[in-house]
């Protein structure tokens, strides 16, 4: 990944962000539409993992990707605790952590080195891996999943990968 790339993401994420966003009716934003999680766990989740990109990029700024991810709970673990306590937490919180997750997460970007994009984590994926993965393609999946869910349609995402994830 080259600056340009880097540049490019920081696009891609404001897109997806903007696409996320779009106006939903607050009182449905607790109700579980399509899935397992309500539309407003799906935030919270996103917000989860913008956090993790930039705790992935906070460890390249200091020299320690290598060390990123060693210790990490298994994803579907993680993810099952933040539904949880995202079911338990009002949703201006929830509101507010995503933002503030998604702001952080566009600082580091701004200011990080192309350079660090090819490094590795402890997993052995490249920093470009992680902030493609936690940053602009998730929310670009989970947009869709709203919108669907809001819009009441069960057809699948024609943007998602054959078994990608």
């Amino acid at each position: 990944m080259t600056a340009e790339d880097l540049r490019s993401e920081n696009r891609r994420l404001d897109e997806a962000l903007l696409a996320e966003a779009e106006p939903f009716d607050p009182d449905r934003l607790g109700v579980a539409p399509g899935g397992e999680w309500s539309a407003a766990q799906v935030v919270a989740h996103l917000g989860y993992w913008a956090g993790h990109a930039s705790e992935a990029l906070h460890h390249a700024e200091q020299d320690r990707l290598d060390e990123f991810g060693r210790s990490e709970p298994e994803v579907d673990e993680t993810n099952a605790v933040v539904a949880r306590v995202a079911a338990e937490t009002d949703l201006a919180s929830i509101m507010q952590r995503e933002e503030a997750a998604f702001q952080t997460l566009r600082g580091f970007l701004q200011r990080a080195d192309p350079a660090w994009l090819d490094e590795r984590t402890a997993a052995g994926d490249t920093l470009g891996e992680v902030i493609r993965d936690d940053g602009a393609d998730h929310y670009r999946e989970h947009a869709f999943d709203l919108r669907a869910w809001f819009a009441g349609s069960d057809e699948p995402d024609p943007a998602e990968d054959d078994g990608d994830d």
